[in-house]
């Protein structure tokens, strides 16, 4: 009974993927690599997607508004027009900050507390269809201040993290996450003495 126990609780905590797809792949490294962040007392940076959210109820209201107005088609033709024209507005700018802000970001932190850099950090990754070569990299969250660090990459194959039954090896995994962590923040590698 007790040994049952053991295997349940030990199975719970495994991460598995299906390694022919590789969305599955790419998601279960990537909630790895958003935990690893948090757990070194970095936190989330919700921000863009609360924004993102008030602005896609907008569009909804909007679209409502459009489908239930109390008037019928040749009456309301002109309040149709604006609805449609908001509407498609703000769906390019919900684009737009996705497109230019986004990318391919897993995580927005703040910056850590206790630390002299005022900024946070992003995290994102890349993994390309047919390819098993997963891209990692971390940039400051304000390239252009003072204190932003130069921007770290991360390129490995998935192979190197999971086992041939789509297991992620989290050992491994989290010490190469860690390390590029480390680097971003210049404690990774000893300073070259001039």
């Amino acid at each position: 009974m007790e040994v049952e126990k053991k295997t349940e609780s030990t199975n719970k905590n495994i991460k598995k993927a299906n390694l022919l797809d590789h969305n599955s792949v790419k998601n279960i490294l990537d909630e790895s690599v958003s935990d690893i962040v948090k757990s070194r007392g970095y936190k989330e940076d919700v921000r863009l997607s609360n924004a993102k959210l008030v602005l896609g109820t907008i569009i909804i209201v909007v679209a409502l508004v459009a489908q239930f107005y109390n008037k019928k088609f040749p009456e309301n033709r002109d309040f149709l027009i604006c609805c449609i024209g908001l509407y498609v507005v703000l769906t390019a700018v919900m684009q737009l900050i996705m497109f230019v802000k986004e990318k391919n970001a897993i995580l927005f932190t703040y910056h850590l507390e206790g630390s002299f850099t005022s900024t946070g950090l992003v995290v994102s990754s890349k993994l390309p269809r047919f390819s098993d070569q997963y891209t990692l990299t971390i940039e400051s969250a304000d390239p252009k201040s003072i204190s932003a660090g130069k921007s770290v990459h991360l390129t490995k194959s998935v192979t190197q993290w999971l086992t041939k039954d789509g297991v992620l090896v989290e050992g491994l995994f989290w010490k190469d996450v860690e390390a590029l962590i480390k680097k971003y923040s210049g404690t990774g590698e000893p300073k070259k003495k001039r």
